[in-house]
């Protein structure tokens, strides 16, 4: 096949991430997105390079006998937020289990023949549908000079924008905080930031939820540029009020309005105002309460992060010098992992390179009665290579973000030459690549597992044990 052909086939099997695998009439393998095994597809080929070749999915000819008769949210296929929403959730379970088990296995080196004896297969979100105590919906059109939409971008899509009012893994106050934020900004004529020109206003509205203590923070980002013929203030005025007139199950804890003039798709905080209430929300876990500013890192599931976490200390086990223990959580977000750990150690050492996540895991650890906590503000692989700690680790935490721990920093946390070492990771493969630098360093991996914490989604978190050979 040539670029920009269009073809058919079955889809075999999914490959993590999300990479469906056909084999075309003239034994070429293609690898589609978004599909599903046992799929009949059309699709058109995008790129081909080196012998591999990806095609972009154009239509679904046949359903697989895996599917559902109908998705579970009437917005699947059109928005590009999840993949698995046409399949239930044991499905789902089995497809992520299997996809990150053989990525692992490849990757992981087995002795005296025990192979995948580590794994221990993939432990279940408590809840599959309305969990995510985050959601960042974007400003744009649905097509091209179209009336404003708010919500997530059209499936391959940059521009397009679908209202997902109706999304089902954001529970039942997220559709009505974004219906009613809609319809005032389409009231008053707001424009949105247009990608193409950067001129407009309207660009993320940020919403997130406390699953056990049901406060909800609300952020409006925009541009500093013009809103209208409304003067800012009052219209902001509005916008607020229109918030706190809603019947909610949750109780609104704050409004804020971020300003963000970056180029970058993203929300960026650079600089942010309170319209009503407080600037932070607490959430509750595992007995312990949390308090989460708007930008600060959290688990997207509350309930699953707590199955995440029970994982953590499951896997830690006892500590060896039990009270004597130092702990280093290092990239230790609001202090969770930490917290969780602070009981069984005699200090825990977190570091995270976002101040104000760093701010709230001292308070958190205060208000949880934890004076065995220290966090520090700085990139990883800076405060250890300075050894601004002081202090050497037992154990060593690893929670990295997506891209995984940088090649010097990985060097630094090896050296330190812990018995044991546990590694989160939200991206597989960046985890693959650290475990060969590991393992080439002297670690085994011992226990290994997955966690749902994105049912309809094809993420999923992975955690391993890693023991040093001569321990």
């Amino acid at each position: 096949m040539k670029k920009g052909q269009t073809g058919e086939g079955i889809i075999t099997k999914v490959k993590f991430p999300n990479e469906g695998i056909l084999i075309t009439q003239d034994g070429e393998k293609v690898i589609v997105k978004n599909t599903v095994p046992g799929q009949k597809v059309r699709f058109s080929l995008k790129k081909k390079r080196k012998g591999r070749c990806e095609g972009r999915l154009l239509e679904v000819l046949e359903q697989s006998p895996q599917e559902l008769p109908q998705p579970a949210c009437v917005h699947f296929g059109e928005c590009g937020g999840c993949t698995y929403q046409n399949l239930d959730y044991e499905k789902q379970l089995h497809f992520k289990e299997e996809q990150i088990k053989e990525l692992l296995s490849e990757a992981v080196r087995t002795e005296n023949g025990a192979q995948d004896a580590w794994f221990e297969g993939i432990k279940p979100s408590p809840v599959s549908e309305g969990y995510r105590n985050k959601m960042e919906f974007s400003f744009g059109d649905a097509c091209k000079d179209g009336p404003l939409a708010l919500g997530m971008h059209k499936r391959g899509s940059f521009y397009d924008i679908v209202t997902v009012n109706g999304c089902v893994i954001a529970d039942g106050d997220y559709g009505k905080i974004l219906s009613a934020v809609l319809a005032y900004f389409t009231e008053h004529g707001t424009g949105y930031l247009k990608k193409n020109t950067h001129e407009g206003y309207l660009r993320h509205l940020l919403v997130r939820k406390a699953a056990k203590t049901g406060e909800i923070l609300i952020s409006l980002v925009t541009t500093t540029q013009s809103c209208g013929e409304t003067p800012e203030e009052q219209l902001l005025e509005g916008f607020c009020s229109t918030l706190r007139g809603l019947e909610l199950e949750g109780t609104i804890a704050g409004i804020l309005h971020t300003k963000n003039d970056s180029l970058a798709d993203a929300v960026i905080n650079e600089g942010t105002d309170i319209l009503y209430g407080q600037d932070y929300f607490y959430e509750e876990l595992l007995g312990m309460t949390f308090k989460i500013t708007a930008f600060s890192f959290f688990q997207t599931n509350s309930r699953g992060a707590e199955v995440l976490y029970e994982t953590v200390r499951e896997y830690i086990g006892s500590l060896e010098k039990g009270r004597e223990s130092v702990v280093y959580d290092l990239y230790s977000g609001t202090g969770t992992i930490a917290q969780m750990m602070a009981p069984a150690a005699g200090k825990v050492i977190g570091v995270e390179i976002v101040p104000e996540a760093v701010q709230a895991a001292r308070e958190n650890a205060q208000r949880n009665g934890l004076s065995n906590c220290a966090f520090f503000a700085g990139d990883v692989l800076k405060v250890l290579a300075e050894d601004a700690i002081g202090e050497k680790p037992d154990l060593i935490i690893l929670d990295p973000p997506r891209e995984g721990v940088h090649p010097k920093a990985l060097k630094k946390i090896l050296d330190y030459g812990v018995e044991r070492i546990v590694y989160v990771s939200c991206k597989p493969t960046s985890l693959v690549r650290d475990l060969a630098v590991m393992q080439e360093s002297g670690y085994r991996v011992e226990r290994g597992c997955c966690v749902d914490m994105f049912p309809g989604v094809y993420h999923v978190e992975s955690v391993c044990l890693l023991h040093r050979r001569d321990s």
